[in-house]
Order: structure tokens, then C-alpha cells, then sequence
């Protein structure tokens, strides 16, 4: 018997619910009653006594209610999440959840997971992701990716910008399936770049994270004319604030439940959230200015991100406005590579004049000038990994400004 059964009205996937509590089989039951494509199966105990019945290969999604607090449910996830690699969906719901739960949750690779009270609509959207994900191939999981600054004015945000562009364009996809997080809650520029009125209204949600739902969010995206969504919230340069972990968690969670891609653009600073939204990206761009402080800065970030996230962050950095002329006395791109000791590096050509256009009229760089160099060499940064744009490391003497890279660590 596989995942999958017929049905007279065609292909049912089996679903099983593992939980002990009958208001949760109560809240799953009824939102999935009325979808002919899904059997449901309750099975009424805690994970710790069903984790041996479990017929993984006869199942396109598991649900598990369980209790983080207990050592062995989570003992029995983690053995269940092992043996359900690649075959079997899972989706955890704990009975209580924090930032630190996330993280586990993200470290045994659980496809997807709820925070109770579960939102119909949640639930129903997350089953049916990952009924469909399994089914073609495609990953449960939107692809999200992160751009951090090195330091400040280095264009974090305009790569952000354009790398949705580009992510949307890609063969096969549509652009409303693409959403741009803007996390710098201080000084987020995003929806000024795209000319959007931002709609994230973080004080609606602050005290109650649990209200987030899908109808929700759909009030506070922000819609770009090319079909992008974007969500912001309005900038409050004179404050400085920084929110319940849990609040960031559920807004990512819920739209990376929705959207395919995810381009975060996050802020210099380094809040509480931080390290919990870079755990759960696939892949984190520092972006640098192509100087000597500049490559000091991004030495330190990236030693930062490495201690902090315990080396699980795959991080790449990228050269913006990156120039080399000949018989130039400036730093190389061997001199870059060498100083940032093995991490994968991209470069991104200086354009200003057409990043400047771009931003003033709202629109991507495509639209102002098809196949310029900025948008080609962050394609290929997206689509072959930072390292393509690397180039061969040369071996040669230093040079007078690339030894100041060298003459004394950053600190």
C-alpha cells in the first residue's frame, strides 16, 4: 500500500493525526472533513506509544501533537522525523512553543510546524502543501533567502529587491508567488524601493502572535504592479524596538506556508530574532563593500553568525559594486577570496546609474535595462551559488592596500 489510495473521486493521500488530546482530533477533523483528497486516520495516544504502529511508508503527512517538555515524546519525534526522511511529511504541533522549540523543531528537520490555537485555515493550507510538495517533487518549504549587511550603505536591500525579481522569473513560476520580507523595522526601506504603501501593522499583533492567520496576512501584504507581494511595516526612525522572537517566528512561518520564495532583507542589528530567522533560512548573503573596513566587517559578521548558529547557517557573501580595472592598484578578487578565508563569494558589477533609476521609478532592473550586468550577476549567484562568481584563487604577492587585510586579524 503506498501514501497515496483511489477514491471515487480519484487519488485520496492518507493523512494521520497522532495526538492524545480529543480537541485537537476535534479542530483536525473538521477542517479536513470536507476534502475528498485526504483520508484522515486519528490515532488517539501520544507519540512515545504510536511511534511503533506508524506505517510511514502508507503516509503522505504525519500530525503530531506532542509536548516538548516531555523527553520522550520528543525522543520518539526525533526517531520517527529519522525514519520519515524523504518519504513521509511531517508536521508537529507542541502543546507549547517558544524559540527554543523552533529550533529543535529545525534540527531534526520536521517539514512543518503549528502553534496552537491552529487556525483552520493554517492547517488545511500546511496539509496541503505538503501533500503536493511530496507528490511533484517540489520542497514543503518555501526557498527563503536572507541579506544581511556587512555594514552600512553596501545595497543589501536593492540585491534583496532585485534577487525576488529574479527568483519570480524563473521557468515555471509565477510572481505572486514571491514575497519580500522587510525585517528592519527601524529603517526598512523596501516598500520605498518598490513604491508600496507598507501595511504590516505590528502593533495589531504584538501582544498576540497567535492571531497571525492566513486572513490576516492577507491584510497586511502589500502588493507590487509585477504580481510580488511585500511585507513592511511603516518605518520608525526615532524608535528603536525589538519584538517577541515568537511574533517574527509566526509572520515567517505563515509565509513561507504560502509563498514559494521568501527574500528577507534583514537589518544591521542583531536583535533577539535574529539567529532563530537565520536558522530557518536555506541560504544567508552578507553582502560587503568592496574595501579594506568593508572586508573587516564581513569578517566579523560571519564569525559572529558562525558561533552564534553553531556553523548550521549556510552563509555566502557578496561583493556589491564590485570593480576591477587593470593595472589597479585596489583590491582583486583573489585579495577578496583570500581574506574571507574559503566561504563562497560572489561579486555584483558597479551600476549605479541604473540601480539609481531603477529605485527612483519602483521598478526591477530588467525593466530599465534587459540584460544588464547587475541582474546577470545576481542570477547566477542564485542559481549556481555565490562560489560561481568567484574565480580561480591566484597566487601571487600582495599588494600595498590587500596587505592591510592581512597585516593584523579583525577584531
Amino acid at each position: 500500500m503506498s501514501s497515496t489510495s483511489q477514491s471515487e473521486s480519484g487519488t485520496r493521500h492518507n493523512v494521520v493525526l497522532v495526538s492524545a488530546r480529543p480537541d485537537t482530533h476535534r479542530t483536525v477533523g473538521a477542517a479536513l472533513a470536507n476534502h475528498d483528497v485526504i483520508g484522515l486516520q486519528a490515532v488517539e495516544s501520544g507519540i512515545e506509544q504510536a511511534e511503533t504502529r506508524l506505517r510511514l511508508d502508507q503516509l503522505a503527512v504525519l500530525i503530531v501533537e506532542l509536548d516538548p517538555a516531555s523527553s520522550g515524546e520528543r525522543a520518539a519525534l526525533e526517531r520517527v522525523a529519522r525514519r520519515a526522511a524523504g518519504k513521509t511529511a511531517i508536521i508537529a504541533i507542541p502543546t507549547t512553543f517558544d524559540p527554543g522549540v523552533a529550533r529543535w523543531l529545525l534540527k531534526i528537520k520536521v517539514g512543518d510546524f503549528l502553534t496552537k490555537p491552529v487556525a483552520t485555515a493554517d492547517l488545511v493550507r500546511t496539509v496541503t502543501r505538503a501533500i503536493t510538495g511530496s507528490e511533484e517533487g517540489h520542497p514543503a518549504e518555501a526557498r527563503i533567502h536572507a541579506f544581511m549587511p556587512a555594514s552600512g550603505g553596501v545595497g543589501a536591500t536593492t540585491l534583496a529587491v532585485e534577487s525576488a525579481f529574479v527568483l519570480a522569473g524563473e521557468q515555471g513560476r509565477k510572481p505572486e508567488s514571491t514575497c519580500i520580507v522587510d525585517l528592519n523595522f527601524q529603517y526598512g526601506a523596501c516598500a520605498d524601493y518598490l513604491d508600496v504603501e507598507p501595511q504590516l501593522e505590528l502593533d495589531e499583533i504584538e501582544q498576540r502572535p497567535e492571531r497571525l492567520d492566513r486572513q490576516l496576512l492577507e491584510v497586511m501584504l502589500a502588493h507590487h504592479p509585477s504580481g510580488i507581494s511585500v511585507i513592511a511595516a511603516p518605518p520608525t526612525p526615532l524608535e528603536m524596538r525589538s519584538f517577541d522572537p515568537l511574533l517574527v517566528t509566526r509572520l515567517l512561518d505563515l509565509v513561507s506556508a504560502y509563498f514559494d520564495d521568501v527574500v528577507i532583507d534583514l537589518p544591521r542589528t542583531w536583535f533577539q530574532w535574529t539567529e532563530h530567522v537565520l536558522r530557518g533560512c536555506d541560504r544567508l548573503f552578507i553582502v560587503a563593500e568592496m574595501t579594506v573596513p568593508g572586508i573587516r566587517h564581513a569578517q566579523r559578521l560571519i564569525r559572529a553568525v558562525d558561533e552564534r548558529t553553531e556553523g548550521q547557517v549556510n552563509l555566502e557573501v557578496v561583493i556589491n559594486r564590485f570593480e576591477q580595472r587593470m593595472f589597479d592598484s585596489g583590491l582583486t578578487r583573489a585579495d577578496l577570496q583570500r581574506a574571507l578565508n574559503g566561504v563562497s563569494m560572489g561579486v555584483i558589477a558597479n551600476n549605479y546609474r541604473l540601480v539609481r533609476e531603477a529605485i527612483d521609478r519602483g521598478v526591477p532592473l530588467e525593466k530599465v535595462r534587459k540584460g544588464n550586468d547587475v541582474t546577470l550577476g545576481l542570477r547566477k549567484i542564485l542559481t549556481t551559488g555565490a562560489g560561481a562568481n568567484a574565480g580561480p584563487q591566484e597566487s601571487r604577492p600582495l599588494g600595498f592596500i590587500a596587505r592591510r587585510l592581512f597585516a593584523r586579524p579583525a577584531a
